[in-house]
Parts: C-alpha cells; structure tokens; sequence
C-alpha cells in the first residue's frame, strides 16, 4: 500500500502562490480540511472509548479467559479502525492505495505478525494522540468562529436596547466607528479561521502519513527482491536478448521509484527502455561511472540522473557493457538502498550480455565444427569415390579395345562406386538437414546410410524394416544416431563382414537391433563403457529408452534400442512397407 499526496501544500508537492487575502476562504481544501477537524473528535471520541473499553474489559476478564477474546478484538481493532483514518485522510489530500488483506494462517501466527509490526503500534499513537489533538483544535476554533461572529453581527446588537457597556464607574456608548473597528475584528477572525483550517489540514496530513502510512522501506525492499527474483529468473533463461533487457528495465521501473529507465550500449544507443523518454538516458556519456559506484547529476531537462555501469567478465569479448541509467524527479535523490538495487539490476544486465555473447561464440565454434566435419565426412567418403569412379573409367576406356571382359569389370566397379557416392551424399543431406528424418522418416534414412556402408566398405547388410515406426521426433532422432554409431563401431572395431539391421513396433514399443559377425568384445571388461557406447546409451535415455549391449569375444555383437511409440495412435504409413525397400540393403 503507497500514500499519494496530492490535496495539502507542502506534502508531497511544491506549495502553491498565494491569491490573495482571501485565498484561504476561496479554497476548497479549507473546508474539507474543515470537514476533517469537525469529524476527527467524534471518532477520535469513540475509538479511544471502544479500545479503552476493549481492554479494560479484557483484563478484568482475563481470569474467566473471555478477557482473552476481548484483548485479541481490541488489536484487531487497532488496525480496523486505522483503516478507517485512512480513509477520511482523503480529506486533507492524503490517499492510499488499496492493499491485499493478511492472509489468515491461524490466531498465533496472527497474533505473532501483529505484535511484531510496528504499524501497530504506530496506529494505536495516532489514536491516543487524535482525541486531545482533535480537542484543541475545536476549542481553537470555536474561539475564533465566535469572535468573528460577535464582530460580524456588531451591527445587530451593539445598538439593542437597553444594552450599555459599563466600566468601573463609567457608561461606555459605542459609536459607528466602534462598531465598524468591531466588524474589522471579526472580519479578521474569520480570514485567520480560514488560514487556521488550511494549517491544520496540513498538520493532520503530516500526522496521517507519519504515523498510517504503511512502511516504505519495507515495501521497497520487498518489490526489489521481487524484482531481482524474476530478473535472475529471466536471465537463467537466457533465451531472447532484446526480451531479456526490456523486462530488467521493467522489473527495475516497477520496483523503484524513478520516471525511466534505459539500457545503453557503449556506442549510446538504448538496448532497451521503460518509462519516462528522457534525453539525457540516450547518447554517448560524458564521463564513464567508476565500477561498482552509481554517478549521480542533474539533466538538462531539471531532473536527476543516475548513471550505473554493466559491467562485463576480463572474459567477454567486449570491454564495454554499457550503462544503466535512470531519471528521476527534480530535486529528489534515490536512496542509497535504491542505488544499490539498480547496481544489482545492471550486474543482471551484464550477466544477460555476456551470456549472449558465449551462446553466440558457441554457435559461431559450432558450425566451424560441423564444417570441418563435413569436409572430413566429404573427403573420406564422396572424394574418394569420385576419384576411383575416375580411375575405373580411365581403366574401362584404356581396356575397352583389347580386353572387353576386364573394362566390363571396370565399368560393374565404376558404378558401383557411383551408387555409393550417391548413398554417402544421401546420408550425408540426411545427417546436415534437422527435418530430414521427419520429411523421409527413419526407414529410408537407415535404408541410404546401409547402403553407403555396403558400397564403401563392402559389408553384406541384411536390412529387415518392414514399415516405418510411429515415433516423436526425438525418437527418430535417437534411433538414427544410434545405428549410425552402432554401424560406424562395426566398422571401426568388429571386423565384420555381415550386419543385421533391424527395426520393429509392437505394443507400444519400437525396437531397432544392430547385429554383426565380428570379433565381440567383453562388455565387463570395459566398466560403463566406451565413449560411443555413453553416448548412445545418453541418447537413449534423453528419449525415454533404453540401450542394451550384447557382445562376447568371438561371437559378435548385438546393439539393441528400445524406444516408446509417439502418443496418438499409429500414422497412416507406419501400417505400409517403406517403398524402395528390399531385404539385402
């Protein structure tokens, strides 16, 4: 809950010129601050009764443990009847926002959160003090209000009959001039009442925020640790840059007192603004705050400005973070505490940039990656076939003349490495493309990378994947990397010269086996496994599968994965062969 002020001068605002004389009879804030005296002794009267009354009651009581309920009601009426003040302190300009009651846990965790805020004790202050407060003020006013009454209404009675003013031994006969100085007085009575009632608005005002406004402070602190809270939550998030920036300048505009806000580069430009559009929190800065510390001056337009450094790790790639910068109203300063919150506001900042900057130098670290890994996969596989699809044809054409039989083997050799050229390149798109899987599904994927394996390193693959499973695109994903690397191990290290390769749905489950002739290996041997073996048991899991390794000296191996169905039943192709398909791959 916040105070506004916005009816009493000098509360919250500059005070305005005098009109005159007479400015305080033509101004309404007189009379509702009138208004406001007049009911201020009667409810200053009652609740200072029905909380005497309240206690009084509950420790006569006590003993019968009524006493109890009666001291538990009267400091709930503490507060009750604070809000009560609270409101008619509308009158004097002074308004609160509506707050959110307590929420109720239980009487002692009630009673404990009571005791324990000052409010409470500040409101039960106001309630003593507003009884004899209220009662001089009347008494004051009373005395004016009837003095400017006998001085205004001097012509009705100064002349009545047989009214004579008599002192000591002498008869004192008023005259026009005495009754003209006498309207004068009372004429003057009432333009002081007036000057008197626009004071004590102003009084009552100081006094109403004093002692029923809520704690700033307090407030302040919490929305700030809100404000943090979500900050660092974003920026865990990390995800959009421009996204992150402007909701930290709305966290830190929601939770501090300032007009507005602004991100800026190093180059002046505003990364991101909330609030207020200020000149001065745009454009190159004058001179650069010192690290850690907040620079604080005034703008050309007359308001405050607060200059805070992002600062940035020794290991961006940038020196310069920027700043944060906020504007304030003119002629105010924010407090320390505030300042130190906005420093934390552009520590976040900071973190946000220099966090863009990794995922940025890792994509850029990525792709060079992936570029040297495909000119590897190019050179390995495509080049080479390239250059014996030339030596073959040389061969073919020296031979063509004399021996027909040796360039006919030539050319079976040439378009052999031909069609496996074709299926490298095939698998090769498949692996570069993330929606290739999902456009020509898992089959035909498996189907081209059997057939590169059978045309480059003369295996007998022996492929029995009668239609295509039903799963999610992660699971895809996870069974095409799986057999790539089961495959691409047969190669490296079974010495094999056939392989099984097999893909099967069935209760909800879709299973895919790799199995070879080669040399085996012992399993127990190797603990958890080698480093290919991890990862395809980590792709697995990230798939909600599992990965299973079968193997023994001289007996082969068996990889076999088994992943869940896509929830949604089965798709309309999953019930018919792939087309292309054949049992030898």
């Amino acid at each position: 809950m916040r105070a506004e002020f916005g009816g009493q001068d000098g509360v919250g605002a500059a005070r305005p010129e005098r009109g005159g004389v007479m400015a305080d009879l033509l101004d309404a804030r007189t009379y509702r601050a009138a208004l406001y005296v007049l009911l201020a002794f009667p409810v200053g009267v009652v609740c200072f009764g029905v909380l005497l009354c309240g206690v009084l009651l509950g420790v006569v009581t006590l003993p019968l443990v009524v006493g109890a309920g009666f001291l538990l009601a009267s400091l709930w009426l503490v507060r009750g009847l604070a809000d009560l003040q609270r409101w008619m302190a509308a009158l004097v300009g002074v308004r609160f926002e509506p707050r959110l009651p307590r929420a109720y846990s239980g009487v002692l965790p009630w009673l404990r959160a009571v005791l324990a805020d000052g409010e409470t004790y500040r409101a039960l202050l106001f309630h003593v003090i507003q009884l004899p407060l209220s009662l001089a003020c009347w008494v004051a006013l009373l005395n004016l209000l009837a003095l400017a009454a006998a001085g205004l209404g001097a012509p009705l009675w100064v002349n009545a009959p047989g009214l004579a003013f008599v002192w000591q031994e002498y008869t004192v006969q008023l005259h026009e001039w005495s009754v003209l100085g006498m309207m004068l007085l009372g004429l003057g009575s009432l333009l002081l009442t007036g000057g008197l009632l626009n004071l004590l608005g102003r009084v009552w005002a100081r006094l109403v925020v004093a002692l029923l406004a809520p704690d700033l402070g307090a407030e302040a602190a919490q929305r700030e640790v809100v404000a943090l809270r979500r900050a660092a939550g974003r920026v865990a998030l990390g995800d959009d840059l421009p996204g992150t920036l402007a909701d930290l300048t709305a966290q830190a505009l929601a939770a501090s007192t300032a007009h507005g806000i602004a991100l800026v580069g190093g180059d002046g430009g505003a990364l991101a603004q909330a609030g207020l559009l200020d000149p001065a929190l745009t454009g190159p800065v004058e001179r650069p705050p010192v690290s850690g510390e907040a620079d604080v001056r005034l703008a050309a337009s007359g308001r405050t400005l607060v200059t805070l450094p992002v600062t940035l790790p020794p290991t961006a790639a940038r020196e310069d973070g920027g700043t944060l910068r906020a504007v304030y109203a003119a002629g105010t300063r924010p407090a320390e505490q505030e300042l130190a919150f906005l420093l934390s506001i552009a520590d976040h900042a900071g973190t946000a940039l220099h966090a863009s900057q990794l995922i940025q130098r890792a994509g850029e670290r990525a792709g060079e990656q992936e570029r040297a890994r495909l000119a590897r996969e190019l050179h390995d596989s495509v080049a080479q076939a390239l250059y014996g699809i030339t030596l073959g044809a040389k061969t073919a054409r020296a031979t063509l003349d004399r021996d027909p039989a040796k360039a006919r083997a030539s050319l079976e050799y040439t378009i052999s490495l031909a069609e496996g050229g074709v299926s490298e390149m095939k698998a090769l798109l498949f692996s570069l493309r993330p929606d290739a899987l999902e456009e020509g599904g898992l089959i035909a994927a498996l189907s081209q990378h059997a057939h590169a394996m059978e045309a480059r390193h003369g295996l007998k693959v022996h492929a029995d994947m009668p239609a295509e499973p039903h799963l999610t695109p992660d699971g895809q994903a996870a069974a095409y990397r799986v057999t790539q690397e089961a495959l691409h191990n047969v190669v490296k290290h079974a010495r094999a010269t056939q392989v099984w390769l097999g893909v099967r749905q069935d209760a909800g489950r879709v299973t895919v086996t790799v199995r070879d002739d080669g040399r085996g290996f012992d399993p127990h041997a190797q603990g958890r496994g080698t480093l290919g073996q991890r990862s395809m048991r980590e792709r697995a899991e990230g798939a909600g599968g599992t990965l299973d390794v079968q193997s023994a000296p001289g007996e082969g191996t068996i990889v076999t994965l088994r992943l869940p169905t896509a929830p949604g039943g089965v798709p309309d192709r999953a019930a018919e062969p792939v087309a292309g398909h054949r049992e030898s791959a």
